[in-house]
């Protein structure tokens, strides 16, 4: 069988990749990356927040050519102790071509600071990119946000907290500002700590109930041990029927994040009546490149253009 053929059928037989239409060849990589630094317009490294002398940074990508566009902010994962906001995240490339504007943000890892700090930079890099929409040129009232891992679990619990006073936070000096959002992507993102190692793959070496775990680092304690902070910290908490849609990925092989944790969002998020679709990925784990294939890019821009171009 050739190689190409081979491929094929077994994309279609592992469900990888969906398609309505044919199999459009992508360019290289480089051709890509010549391309969207073609079509946008970059503002690096912009302090929307100081804390202590140590500036917070976000990056900003516009669309040439597109007017009052929606902004898409994406939040990086690395068990809130190690990753950056890097070179836009997986929404600039979803949503520059489709006339987005795009966010990248960094946040106080957990080595810096404990839960809540996290979200309180999260809601303070919404609030500077309302409060500075008329400047850049794209629309304040249509924002999404997406994030993998504890991104996912970031903007999650932007989704669902935003009526939260002790989760807004006062970092910033934009206060009079919503930190409201109007759309969530949550990629393989963490829920309810306390439940991850109860529902992990069989064999899976992760342990998150031990106290030096990402999820016992980022509230400051043994999981265990810290039961009301795990509540904090769990976007499940929050959950009421005011919350704007969900999309949540994951991946149904996942050993870092077990599939359950997506599982409890989508249920809690349904009971109240909260727009809400779930994607499983079969056979998939922890990202990767299974989830760059074209039906669920297809899938992420459907949703934002939803629920941001065309909201009803």
């Amino acid at each position: 069988m050739k190689p190409l053929i081979c491929t094929m059928l077994i994309m279609l037989l592992t469900g990888t990749v969906l398609c309505d239409g044919p199999i459009v060849a992508q360019p290289p990589p480089r051709e890509r990356s010549r391309r969207l630094r073609d079509s946008v317009v970059e503002h690096r490294d912009l302090e929307y927040a100081n804390i202590n002398g140590k500036p917070l940074l976000l990056d900003l990508y516009l669309p040439k050519g597109v007017k009052n566009p929606p902004l898409l902010v994406w939040i990086h994962g690395g068990g809130w102790r190690n990753g950056d906001k890097g070179r836009g995240g997986k929404l600039l490339a979803v949503g520059i071509n489709a006339g987005y504007a795009c966010a990248s943000i960094n946040y106080r890892l957990s080595g810096e600071a404990t839960f809540p700090a996290q979200i309180h930079d999260c809601k303070a890099a919404i609030r500077w990119l309302r409060a500075h929409a008329d400047k850049y040129g794209y629309d304040a009232r249509r924002i999404g946000v997406g994030g993998s891992s504890a991104g996912g679990h970031l903007v999650a619990l932007l989704g669902t907290s935003g009526s939260n006073k002790d989760l807004e936070g006062k970092v910033g000096t934009h206060l009079d500002q919503s930190s409201s959002v109007q759309a969530i992507c949550d990629m393989w993102g963490p829920t309810d700590f306390l439940q991850m190692d109860a529902h992990a793959l069989p064999g899976a070496r992760f342990k998150h109930n031990d106290p030096r775990s990402p999820e016992s680092l980022l509230i400051g304690g043994p999981i265990l041990e810290n039961k009301d902070k795990v509540a904090k910290a769990n976007p499940i908490t929050y959950i009421d029927k005011q919350d704007p849609p969900f999309l949540i990925i994951h991946g149904s092989k996942d050993p870092l994040v077990p599939v359950h944790q997506s599982y409890l969002l989508h249920q809690a998020l349904q009971k109240k009546k909260v727009p809400v679709t779930l994607r499983v990925v079969e056979g998939a784990g922890h990202g990767g490149r299974e989830f760059n294939a074209p039906d669920i890019d297809a899938q992420i821009l459907k949703f934002f253009d939803e629920h941001l171009k065309q909201p009803k």
